[in-house]
């Protein structure tokens, strides 16, 4: 016997008679003996009788546990012995199986009805939902429907092929159960289909339980069948002996043996429970709320034992499923106490699982029971936690109440569950301690805390999102309050915040980081870390660091904002890493990159600590490290000036990728530092050069072409302040580039000429100057600087005379800048060529007739005539003007030209000229024509839309007034069908007009009532 579910009391001994059948009705009970009478007998406690029982007190009244005494006596009740009795309660019938079957009132026993054709039926079911009655007799099942007040009405009547041992309904069909096999008879057609066969040794029970399913005796063995007959997968109920009866009462069924009463439970693996020992027992029987079990002449009666007294069983001898299986039946207004029950339940249980090695399980009991997180840590004396003001006894887990909510007699609930000391008592010997630190122990700890981890954390954040609005709203409240007389309270409300939530996280994840690095989940203890976290950081990062898990411990400084710790560590990793040598353990390799990656984030949040241990890198990874600078939006002018500061050797290599990744992204100052820190590299060559008599013009390293294609292709710089750092006597070709940028073009195309002797560099300044200024006002005439240099190699004397002095007078007294730049890449650098504003500067440089000697060329002047007409370059004159021919002005170039000029020579610089004026022609001839044209047809179209012609008659009306037309004046719409009276036209228009003033009144009015509000 596992526990005591039922109390055996005797109700009845030593009665005169024996015993045929047996019922009760509320708490009496009625008895058919032998002689044929039918005895009432009731709870000697009561004085009422079955006739004083109001009606609607009856269903209420449950059998007693006092003794019975005889109430009254139905003589006659019965020709024959009684096979069976039962109560219909719906119906206040009592049905009696003897020599037929009939149905008496209740109270009063008086005859209802009797089922003639039920003579020798042996076996019945009595369907109460539906009213109908099934019985057999000999090889016939009949059917009857109780058609209330009118009796009993057969519906059906169905041959089988043997007689029928037992029968039950099933839903529609009844399941009978004949000599040798067991088979569901469809009460619609009589059809039969067969299930199993039945035992050898006892005879077909047809059992129903509450669920509709069905039991089937199969000798010692009870199979569980659907209404179907399909076999369900839960097993089998096996009974020590073959049953004669088997009664059910969840959540137990009670089985009649010959040697005693069985009781097992009806949960899978359907356990034994209980045995009681009788002698001589005819029949059990299920009453209102007691199984009375009858012997010749006494009667007992089985009362459940209150489920609370069960449970305080099953829970002091181990059975704590059956426990917990008990705990659901509790009466649903106790749910708060059942889940108190429960909870204790599972937490004894979990004990027990944990210390025979079922750990798993033993943490689904411990997440059931919704213990806090600290009472199971306390199994892992070896996990560390942060010390928390929220840390639970175990004693307030297993002390549920007092002895007044479990006592035996108070509502028959339970008894009080006395906690069990060898349950609390751990041994703390070294063999269970490794135990309890094993693989296994720790694996269940990690889905444990797993499990709780969703319901905290959310709680956790919940309570932080809780105090960021009320940090916010005490702000606010601050402000508002400042001027008044109370007290502040400096940015919170008065608001009660607890912080247990947040104290639950982070005791689980910092023990849940240790269980899970304790068995090898690095990746697993590396995704809790990138995620929210709450692990506690100095805890962690010692075991970190002591397990060598830096991973691990980067995501902890990172989740914590504890940056500056973490790029340290980084930093060391990667030396680490490049070291033959390495002082720490390392798991992998650490690159560079994974700092930049690691600032990556940083970039908007703190600017400065980016910049400080992105120098770390910048030497090994510059381009990553720009990138890094331009996608996180770093402020140029603040990179530069740390590089200033810190790391002056990467600054131009800052300043230069930066430009050729974004153009546009550097600013005027930052093309100046960068232009200055090429023209001092420059500067340096050149001092080092002329130290060594080996300096030459046409000498290029990498830095001059640097500095040549930054001063062509950026304009940020100042030109006069780099032109007072070049030497008077060399470099040229920035001089000329500088004096672009002021706006000399006379003097950068002498120095082209004069100077570096190279008019190919001269042809291609006039180029870009020719060019930029097509992008400004077109009135301006751009093609005038090649007028210019046609200028300087026809007039060298005047050109090359005092170029120095004034270029030193320039750069004393320097003009405002309007710079050109090109619209190519020069030097291979790859450049951008920003478009400088030169307004103004071709005003300087135009040549006009009346400028150029008053059209008289250079060779007719008086002084230095012999020199002038010597030293002109008249086939670089020629070259220019064959090359740039559709740039040039041609009438102005000619007047420059000397008289000696062959005309021969001008043959390639004049043919295309003349096609293309004479081209020009022609197209603005066939434009004027054809703009004549559209002028004709213009005119053509206004004379015949003036022809139409309206016609007036006394029939025409006005389509705004409708009256008749007749000599008024007229107005005629442009469809020419609609005519109306000028003067209605005349109102509509004013109509119109005065509708659309209101409607803008309106929308104004509205819009200032609108911002007043």
């Amino acid at each position: 016997m596992v526990h005591t579910a039922y109390d055996s009391v005797e109700l009845l001994t030593n009665l005169s008679t024996t015993i045929d059948a047996i019922e009760s009705y509320n708490s009496n009970l009625l008895i058919s003996c032998t002689d044929g009478s039918l005895k009432i007998y009731g709870p000697e406690s009561s004085t009422s009788s079955v006739d004083q029982s109001p009606p609607s007190d009856r269903s209420s009244q449950p059998l007693k546990r006092d003794p019975y005494v005889l109430i009254r006596t139905v003589n006659g009740f019965s020709r024959r012995p009684m096979l069976a009795m039962e109560v219909l309660g719906s119906r206040e019938l009592l049905l009696s199986v003897s020599e037929s079957i009939a149905f008496h009132k209740l109270p009063n026993m008086e005859t209802f009805a009797v089922i003639t054709k039920a003579k020798g039926a042996n076996v019945y079911s009595w369907d109460d939902r539906r009213g109908f009655l099934c019985f057999a007799r000999q090889r016939r099942v009949c059917i009857y429907r109780h058609e209330g007040g009118r009796g009993f009405v057969e519906v059906k009547e169905f041959g089988v092929p043997d007689i029928v041992k037992s029968m039950s309904w099933c839903g529609e069909n009844i399941c009978i159960g004949i000599r040798r096999e067991y088979m569901i008879l469809n009460a619609s057609n009589g059809a039969l289909s067969e299930i199993f066969p039945s035992g050898r040794i006892a005879p077909p029970l047809v059992v129903s339980l509450p669920s509709g399913e069905l039991l089937l005796g199969k000798d010692n063995i009870g199979v569980l069948v659907d209404q179907n007959g399909k076999l369900l997968q839960e097993g089998r109920i096996c009974w020590s002996e073959a049953p004669a009866a088997v009664v059910i009462q969840k959540p137990y069924a009670t089985a009649l043996l010959p040697r005693h009463i069985e009781i097992r439970s009806l949960r899978v693996p359907y356990p034994l429970i209980q045995t009681v020992v009788f002698r001589d027992v005819c029949r059990i029987h299920h009453g209102n709320n007691a199984i009375i079990v009858s012997l010749k002449n006494s009667v007992y009666g089985l009362f459940p034992v209150p489920l609370g007294a069960q449970i305080v069983q099953l829970t002091a001898s181990g059975n704590f499923e059956e426990a917990l299986a008990l705990c659901k039946l509790l009466p649903p207004e106790d749910s708060s106490l059942r889940a108190s029950k429960e909870q204790s339940i599972h937490i004894r249980y979990a004990h027990y699982l944990f210390e025979n090695g079922s750990y798993e399980e033993a943490m689904e009991h411990f997440v059931a029971s919704q213990v806090e997180i600290t009472y199971v840590l306390s199994l892992y004396p070896s996990i560390v936690i942060p010390k928390s003001s929220v840390v639970s006894e175990p004693d307030k887990f297993l002390d549920i109440g007092g002895e007044a909510y479990l006592s035996r007699d108070n509502s028959g609930i339970s008894d009080e569950m006395e906690p069990s000391s060898n349950l609390l008592e751990y041994d703390e010997s070294s063999a269970l301690e490794s135990k309890k630190m094993s693989h296994n122990t720790l694996m269940a700890l990690v889905k444990f805390l797993q499990k709780k981890r969703i319901n905290i954390i959310g709680k956790a954040a919940a309570e932080g999102t809780d105090e960021v609005i009320s940090d916010a709203v005490g702000h606010a409240f601050v402000s508002y309050e400042s001027s008044r007389p109370k007290r502040s309270t400096k940015g919170r409300v008065n608001i009660p915040l607890d912080s247990g939530a947040r104290e639950m996280a982070a005791i689980l994840d910092t023990a849940l980081l240790q269980a899970l690095l304790l068995t090898g989940q690095t990746t697993a203890a590396l995704d809790l870390l990138k995620g929210l976290n709450y692990s506690d950081v100095k805890i962690c990062e010692e075991i970190l660091r002591n397990g060598n898990h830096y991973l691990c411990l980067l995501e902890l400084y990172k989740s914590n904002s504890l940056h500056r710790e973490a790029l340290k560590l980084l930093h060391q990793l990667v030396e680490e890493s490049k070291s033959d040598e390495p002082k720490i353990e390392l798991t992998q390799k650490f690159k560079p990159e994974m700092i930049i990656e690691y600032l990556k984030p940083l970039c908007g949040v703190d600017p400065m600590i980016v910049l400080e241990f992105s120098m770390l890198v910048l030497e090994s990874c510059p381009t990553q490290t720009i990138e890094l600078f331009l996608s996180g939006n770093i402020p140029a002018d603040l990179v530069n000036s740390y590089l200033k500061q810190h790391a002056p050797n990467m600054q131009a290599t800052y300043l230069e990728l930066m430009l050729s990744m974004n153009e546009n992204g550097i600013s005027g100052n930052l093309q100046n530092e960068m232009v200055q820190i090429y023209l001092s590299e420059v500067l340096d060559w050149y001092a080092d050069l002329v130290a060594q008599n080996k300096w030459d013009e046409k000498t290029y390293t990498p830095t001059r072409k640097k500095l040549l294609s930054a001063l062509e292709g950026i304009s940020g710089y100042t030109p006069e302040v780099l032109l007072k750092r070049l030497p008077t006597t060399a470099l040229f070709e920035e001089r000329a580039l500088l004096l672009g940028k002021m706006n000399q073009h006379e003097l950068a195309l002498s120095i082209y000429v004069h100077k570096l002797h190279v008019p190919e560099l001269a042809l291609s300044y006039c180029d870009r100057v020719y060019e930029s200024g097509l992008n400004q006002q077109p009135a301006k005439a751009s093609g005038n600087i090649y007028l210019t240099l046609l200028q300087i190699y026809l007039n060298p004397w005047r050109t090359t005379k005092n170029i120095e002095k004034r270029i030193s007078n320039l750069v004393l007294t320097p003009t405002p800048k309007a710079g050109w730049s090109s619209a190519k890449g020069n030097k291979g650098r790859g450049l951008g060529k920003k478009i400088a504003d030169i307004e103004g500067a071709a005003e300087d440089t135009r040549i006009s007739p009346s400028g150029t000697d008053s059209g008289k060329s250079d060779g007719d002047d008086d002084a230095g005539d012999d020199e002038g007409i010597s030293n002109v370059k008249l086939d670089a004159v020629l070259d220019v003007l064959i090359q740039r021919w559709d740039r040039v002005n041609g009438a102005q170039a000619l007047k420059l030209l000397p008289k000696e000029t062959k005309l021969q020579n001008l043959v390639p610089f004049l043919g295309p000229l003349l096609r293309k004026t004479s081209e020009a022609h022609r197209n603005l001839s066939v434009i004027r024509r054809l703009r004549e044209s559209e002028n004709l047809q213009t005119k053509d179209e206004l004379y015949r839309q003036r022809k139409a012609v309206v016609k007036i008659t006394a029939d025409n009306m006005c389509s705004l007034c409708n009256k008749k037309i007749g000599t008024s004046v007229f107005a005629v719409y442009p469809n020419g069908n609609t005519i109306v009276h000028f003067l209605c036209f005349r109102d509509s228009q004013n109509m119109k007009a005065t509708g659309k003033a209101r409607e803008r009144t309106k929308a104004s009015f509205g819009a200032r009532s609108r911002l007043k509000l």
